[in-house]
Formats: structure tokens, C-alpha cells, sequence
């Protein structure tokens, strides 16, 4: 029997540190009932610079021996406030994960999983991935908070349990917003994983093109 592995990413939503200083950053939802993934339904938030550090991993990784396809192309002129320069970024980065997701080889990446379905920090994937944390990539997997789901229609009706990256594993966020209707929300310093401690993610200026 074929094995079925679906994503999505949607729900982009604006972070804000500081006056100067925002991202965007998006919810991937996973649902599968392939045996490389040890969970089958998960949901986590990850920006474009994390997108681009999981890309050069794949890349390192499978030696040259895969062609990864290409993320969706950084602009010096990506405003935070263009709907569709974010719609355009997040259909794209949604190809982009399809594809990987189709790689057998690819697959068995334990960079990919941590990706997917943890809410480490880049450092702390990286590290965890090279054997130099405490806990596996398995338990940084199992330690991320669920959100239920079981198709793309049940996501468009469910968006009251859909938890954020930026909160520990039993908090949930507000209900989907339009994209038109983004809020900035003020990231927690200190928000993370129970098993991990507290991280921090790095901010881009707002005329940046990696948010």
C-alpha cells in the first residue's frame, strides 16, 4: 500500500521583538501514515531562515547526491505588509517541502525531522542531530505539542487548537487570521520545550528579504 505523506504551510504570521525588528514566520502541518515518521500528525512554526538552513543540511548531508529543489528566491524588496509577496513565499515554500518529502533518501535525515516536526531552535537541531544534547531527536519529536487534523479541509475548520512554535507545547494560539487581518505579536524570550530550556530566535530587519 502507497504510503501517504501530506504538508502544508499556511498561517503566516508576523513576530515583532522590537520596534525594528520582525519576521514572519509559518505553520507546517504534517500528516502521514509513513513509517519514517515515528508521529504521523504534528504542527510547528518555522521561518524562512530556517528553511534556508534545512535546505544547506539536505544538501551537506546527502553529499551532492541529491538535487534539492530550490527555495523561493530571496527579495531585497519582501515587505511584511505585501499579501502577496507572503502568499507567493508560503505557496513556495510549501513546494519546496513536497518535493523534499518525495526523496526516499532524504527521508531518513534526522535534520529533516527535527524540522518538521520538533520546536528546537536551528542550534539546537543542529546539535541534537550530532548526538551533543541530552535528549534525542526522537524525544525532541515526541516533546512537541499535537495539533489534530485529518485533511486540509478539517484546517480550515479546526484553527482553534493550532499550537504556536513560540509557546510551550500546552499553550494554543488565537484562531487563524486572514492574511490581509496579520497582528504583530510579541515573541516570548523565554518561551520553549520543557526539555530543552529557554532559546532565542534571531530577528531580521523589516526591509529584509529572509523573513
Amino acid at each position: 500500500m502507497q504510503q501517504v505523506i501530506s504538508v502544508w504551510v499556511r498561517d503566516p504570521r508576523i513576530r515583532k521583538n522590537d520596534f525594528w525588528h520582525a519576521y514572519i514566520d509559518y505553520e507546517i502541518c504534517l500528516h502521514t501514515d509513513s513509517v519514517c515518521f515515528t508521529k504521523k500528525i504534528s504542527s510547528v512554526r518555522r521561518r524562512y531562515s530556517e528553511f534556508v538552513w534545512l535546505r544547506q543540511k539536505l544538501q551537506a548531508n546527502s553529499m551532492l547526491m541529491v538535487q534539492l529543489p530550490e527555495l523561493p528566491p530571496k527579495n531585497p524588496f519582501f515587505s511584511l505588509n505585501n499579501a502577496q509577496q507572503i502568499t507567493e513565499r508560503m505557496k513556495g515554500l510549501q513546494r519546496f517541502l513536497e518535493q523534499i518529502l518525495h526523496n526516499p533518501l532524504l527521508l531518513s535525515d534526522s535534520c529533516l525531522h527535527l524540522f518538521l516536526q520538533s520546536q528546537l531552535s536551528v542550534s539546537k537541531m543542529q546539535a541534537c542531530a550530532a548526538g551533543k544534547t541530552h535528549y534525542s531527536v526522537a524525544q525532541a519529536v515526541q516533546g512537541c505539542g499535537l495539533r489534530r487534523f485529518h485533511s486540509e479541509e478539517d484546517l480550515q475548520k479546526d484553527l482553534n487548537m493550532s499550537c504556536d512554535s513560540d509557546s510551550d507545547s500546552s499553550e494554543c494560539r488565537d484562531p487563524e487570521l486572514p492574511i490581509k487581518d496579520l497582528t504583530i505579536n510579541k515573541v516570548e524570550s523565554t518561551a520553549s520545550l520543557d526539555l530543552m530550556g529557554s532559546s532565542q530566535e534571531e530577528t531580521l530587519s523589516y526591509s529584509s528579504g529572509s523573513s
